[in-house]
């Protein structure tokens, strides 16, 4: 067993089904696997045929029947339709030990034999739980309707014929699916970013944060696992400095006031407030602001030589990117106030935060800050390419 790149695939209909969140929990919380990638495909005609025709290439070599029933289940279900909107489909890779063989016990089996009116099926797998295959009741054998929920190649070799032609397909396309499935010209977009605090051990907590957005109706139509420079983050998150600065110096300036006064039992003049303002309350302020660094990029500012501040973070998010009517006002909602105790319940920050810092997501409260934001996580470059290339290298230098 070897370090393996592979990837999960989650179809069009389980997107608009929104069943994504409940996969991805599953997915991270029940292995040891490193998810290094993700990206929204939206599929153009080109790509469904190759892709069609390599599973039943491959897939072929060992069951011809299966091969065709999900080279038939892309060419319908993947190409564009009529009108030239676009399809989506959540590309996820992972990185470990034996990726290959760990995904596919995670998916579960795919056999035109094993119909989901089995009444031994438990729900353990994805397959079990989302995908559908139905026979015909009156003609054994001769299926109704099919839906795989995801699709994984079940060994190494044959992920690497796979991960060729999705490099290929990434190359040619935006990191942002356009022109997809329901898209209307009063749509706006807006950024989640789904923070470190939910990376730090294999969990579910990054997919049930994505269930529960699911309930907005938006759709996703940008992914990108991300690592925050210092330097990003201290753009990203610079005008939180002077609001810091307005909102706390003052309240420390008073406050130390006060201690002084107590420490070294004497009265002062109010006229020391402004310079402890100046001095203790900008301290603190600016204290908590580079903790929100640290958080969001894993390095303080100051222990961060200058050369070493545009490096990728050394902690990961998820930058996730919705679209449709009042996204943002409807994301907010969902998230709830920036501080979870204040937060009703239900939303995503009261069920996971810990406090203002670590609240669990951030998301854009303005079309302004949308495309600031945007812009400054680069969203329109994801790292995907880049892992399965060197993935490539590694497999043609052995």
């Amino acid at each position: 067993m070897g370090i393996e790149l592979s990837y999960v695939l989650v179809t069009p209909y389980s997107l608009k089904k929104s069943r994504t969140g409940g996969i991805i929990a599953r997915l991270l919380s029940r292995s040891d696997l490193d998810l290094v990638g993700a990206r929204i495909f939206g599929f153009d005609n080109k790509f469904t045929k190759e892709y069609a025709a390599l599973l039943l290439e491959l897939v072929g070599k060992v069951n011809k029947d299966r091969a065709k029933l999900l080279s038939d289940y892309v060419l319908e279900n993947f190409a564009e339709r009529e009108n030239g909107k676009k399809e989506r489909g959540l590309f996820l890779l992972f990185r470990g030990e034996n990726a290959c063989k760990k995904l596919s016990s995670i998916v579960g089996v795919l056999d035109p034999t094993h119909s989901s009116s089995d009444p031994f099926l438990t729900g353990e797998t994805i397959r079990d739980t989302y995908s559908d295959l139905i026979e015909d009741k009156n003609n054994p054998g001769t299926i109704r309707y099919f839906e795989p929920a995801v699709l994984t190649p079940p060994n190494n070799a044959n992920g690497v014929e796979k991960l060729k032609m999705f490099v290929d397909f990434a190359d040619r396309t935006s990191n942002i699916a356009e022109n997809v499935v329901g898209v209307k010209e009063t749509d706006e977009r807006t950024l989640v970013i789904i923070k470190p605090d939910n990376w730090r051990h294999p969990s579910s907590r990054p997919g049930n944060i994505i269930d529960m957005l699911s309930r907005t109706g938006l759709r996703m139509v940008g992914c990108k696992v991300y690592r925050m420079s210092v330097a990003e983050a201290l753009e990203f998150y610079g005008p939180v400095q002077e609001a810091l600065r307005d909102k706390l110096a003052p309240k420390m300036g008073r406050k130390a006031k006060t201690i002084l006064e107590k420490e070294l039992n004497f009265k002062m003049d109010d006229s020391v407030i402004d310079s402890l303002t100046e001095t203790a309350g900008k301290g603190f302020a600016d204290e908590q602001f580079y903790r929100i660094i640290e958080f969001m990029s894993g390095r303080r500012p100051v222990d961060c030589p200058e050369d070493e501040l545009k490096e990728p973070g050394l902690v990961k998010c998820l930058a996730l990117i919705y679209e449709g009517e009042n996204a943002i006002s409807k994301i907010r909602t969902v998230l709830g106030p920036t501080d979870p105790t204040k937060a009703p319940g239900g939303t995503v920050r009261r069920d996971f935060g810990s406090d203002v810092m670590v609240n669990t997501a951030h998301a854009s409260d303005a079309p302004e800050s949308v495309l600031r934001e945007m812009g400054v996580i680069q969203i329109t470059q994801n790292n995907v390419s880049k892992y399965i290339n060197e993935y490539l290298e590694e497999c043609n230098s052995k």
